[in-house]
């Protein structure tokens, strides 16, 4: 275990026990009765891999830390096991119908409850038609550790906005965490690259399941296959087996 000042360890491998000193903010700090200015702390959003302790953060996960403006701070790891966070968006496969809840498998260790109330126009003579082996996009309304994660297909709104029953045809397949917030970060390209070779639909759940649906069966796994090995391939790299598939049309 060691300290270190959390701007010096942005980028850098941290470890589980880690502690992470939190800058000091002299400025318009409030005096004492001494005379001697207080340090006030600042302010920032713990992400996942990161737990408050005192006036500094400790390191719960091991990987890379990242930092967002203006104070988010996160452990970018390679997790295997999805841990449900409170507005997430998932794909869960629908496994039992309990009275007016649908259980949804999540890839968590344990399922998402769904309410037949929670689909946009749905009402107790309306009920949604979804049944079991359905794939659901949907987000989490409930998500801790005393509770049994609960999911909802509307927003505030009360719109679907693209949540729901999906996937009737298509194939779904499960890639690392990791890959999934590569694949949505607002600067990523490689879908947008990616369907400027196959046009394509395609959904992506934070919990490492993605649906994809090409023109023919074939390119369907072509993409499958190409978006699993962009975790592991350069921007130089992807543009070229991009391209080459491309020029393959």
């Amino acid at each position: 275990m060691c300290a270190m000042r959390m701007e010096d360890a942005i980028g850098q491998v941290v470890l589980p026990g880690d502690v992470l000193l939190l800058p000091g903010q002299s400025q318009d700090a409030p005096l004492s009765l001494s005379g001697a200015p207080q340090v006030a702390r600042v302010k920032v959003v713990c992400g996942p891999g990161l737990l408050r302790r005192g006036d500094d953060l400790q390191v719960s996960k091991c990987g890379l830390l990242r930092h967002k403006e203006p104070s988010v701070y996160w452990v970018d790891s390679q997790q295997k096991r999805y841990v449900p966070v409170k507005g997430d968006h998932v794909i869960g496969i629908v496994t039992a119908k309990s009275g007016d809840v649908f259980k949804l498998d999540i890839g968590a260790s344990e399922q998402a409850s769904l309410s037949f109330m929670a689909f946009e126009g749905a009402t107790k003579k309306n009920r949604p038609n979804v049944k079991v082996g359905d794939l659901v996009y949907g987000q989490f309304i409930v998500a801790n550790k005393d509770m049994e994660p609960e999911m909802a297909c509307i927003d505030s709104s009360g719109k679907a906005n693209g949540m729901g029953v999906f996937g009737q045809d298509g194939f779904m397949f499960k890639v690392s965490l990791g890959l999934v917030r590569k694949l949505l970060t607002p600067q990523n390209d490689i879908i947008q690259e990616l369907m400027n070779v196959y046009p394509l639909e395609i959904v992506i759940g934070m919990n490492g399941r993605i649906w994809t649906k090409a023109k023919t069966i074939q390119q369907t796994l072509i993409i499958a296959n190409l978006l699993e090995a962009c975790e592991y391939l350069t921007a130089a790299q992807r543009k070229h087996v991009f391209a080459q598939f491309a020029d393959g049309m």
